[in-house]
């Protein structure tokens, strides 16, 4: 849909002082010409982070460790992890950890061969853009040689994390040791014209200024006018917990942040089908009035995950909960898959 797009003028006005209420029924109207009717979706995914050993050491995060204390899960390993989520009903794998340089690429064949093997109806999620721009460096070799590999495994959709803010300005202050803006972007367009399906991200709440938030959405929206490729937008505050930024910056993101991050991202975003409003980052009742805020998706079951974890935040639920929740707020609970087909 381009019909009345925002300009980054219009958009900056919405996200900075429209009145709150307004701007949700407005995002809210469009979230219901992309999705008539009124259900919600949601996946039933894991996380398990197969290695927290990582050189890039983003100042935001509380997971990474060095060689010396870090872990590295076998691809069995990794199975006999995932089982219980598996066995529970997980429809998605999200493979994603830290910048391993002990980890090759045919380490990653195996893994994906090992798990397609242990669990071959269950859709894997792998890799995020600075792993992949990590694995090219470490191999030395180019991006679009890593994303063709994961096409011949199989791989169908790429995670979109990673993106932070896409401000050079901010990444050099924040993660001055990972991939620049311009590498995520064009590794998603390389994975885009591929044929993969990607989400895209935002972690806001830290140094950035709403200016830098303008920006990062009409980046993506202008990619997703070339590509068409990404399936999803789904922005999370910053969780300062025990990091090295949350020691040196003062808290500052309300619950009216989110929705209105939310609301302007489904006014801005006319190209991207699915907003998503996650109870996992920002909590139940936060999350739930995401969704009648533009948002359509109510994110993933998340069995198991440890970044958020490692900086305090752990939130915990299970299918009922979840479906209580989306019901709560007048819609109905639809299960998908990575891909937004429903599952049955």
């Amino acid at each position: 849909m381009n019909h009345n797009r925002l300009d980054p003028t219009r958009a900056m006005n919405a996200l900075t002082s429209w009145p709150l209420g307004e701007l949700m029924r407005l995002a809210h109207v469009r979230r219901t010409q992309y999705h008539p009717g009124n259900q919600v979706t949601w996946v039933f995914d894991t996380n398990p982070n197969h290695t927290n050993i990582c050189q890039t050491r983003c100042s935001f995060c509380a997971f990474w460790r060095d060689e010396k204390t870090g872990y590295t899960l076998t691809p069995d390993q990794l199975v006999t992890r995932l089982s219980p989520a598996i066995h529970q009903g997980a429809t998605t794998i999200l493979i994603q950890g830290g910048h391993n340089p002990a980890i090759t690429l045919a380490d990653w064949v195996t893994l994906i061969r090992t798990l397609t093997h242990a669990f071959p109806k269950v859709h894997l999620h792998p890799f995020s853009p600075p792993e992949i721009v990590f694995m090219a460096q470490t191999e030395k070799t180019t991006t679009q040689h890593i994303l063709a590999t994961l096409w011949e495994e199989g791989i169908r959709t790429l995670p979109g994390g990673g993106a932070e803010v896409l401000s050079d300005n901010i990444r050099k202050k924040i993660s001055p040791l990972k991939c620049s803006a311009t590498q995520w972007l064009e590794l998603m367009e390389q994975a885009h014209l591929m044929g993969f399906k990607t989400t895209a991200t935002l972690m806001y709440g830290h140094i950035e200024t709403p200016n830098d938030l303008i920006n990062h959405l009409m980046a993506l929206r202008a990619l997703q006018d070339r590509t068409g490729g990404f399936s999803s937008f789904v922005p999370w505050s910053f969780k300062p917990g025990d990091t090295p930024l949350g020691r040196r910056i003062i808290q500052s993101t309300i619950p009216i942040d989110y929705l209105r991050i939310i609301a302007t991202a489904r006014l801005v975003l006319d190209n991207v089908s699915h907003i998503q409003s996650s109870w996992f980052s920002e909590h139940w009742s936060v999350g739930q009035l995401g969704l009648l805020a533009g948002a359509d998706d109510f994110g993933g079951l998340l069995f198991e995950e440890h970044v958020l974890q490692q900086a305090g935040h752990a939130p915990r639920s299970n299918k009922e909960r979840v479906l209580h929740a989306i019901r709560g707020m007048g819609f109905e609970p639809v299960q998908r898959d990575s891909l937004y087909r429903p599952v049955t």
